[in-house]
């Protein structure tokens, strides 16, 4: 059966993927997907991600452009970004006193 439904490897997408891929798809697509969870998983958010992309095709949303099937981050962060620009801060040194392994300073 999932080799029938519009979004590949489907059962393995997170909802954060199902969201943005099912952009890609017309009213009837949404709506084989929403029949499918909640005949299988029926993961609440999934049903609700669906639910809400399915009223804005229904009031008069377009598809978005691109295809469901290709390559796209699933961490919910945009693919332009860098992942360590946004959590970490520049790289910092240890300090020189009490490590081992730095052969710089002498040791007393």
């Amino acid at each position: 059966m999932t080799d029938q439904l519009p979004l590949p490897d489907y059962d393995d997408l997170p909802t954060a993927g199902i969201e943005s891929r099912s952009r890609t798809l017309d009213e009837p697509g949404v709506q084989t997907l929403l029949d499918y969870e909640r005949a299988h998983a029926d993961r609440p958010a999934v049903v609700l991600v669906l639910q809400h992309r399915l009223e804005q095709l229904q009031g008069g949303a377009e598809p978005t452009g691109g295809s469901p099937d290709a390559p796209a981050p699933e961490g919910g962060h945009r693919a332009d970004t860098p992942q360590a620009s946004i959590n970490e801060g520049p790289p910092q040194n240890p300090p020189s006193h009490g490590v081992p392994e730095n052969t710089t300073q002498p040791r007393r």
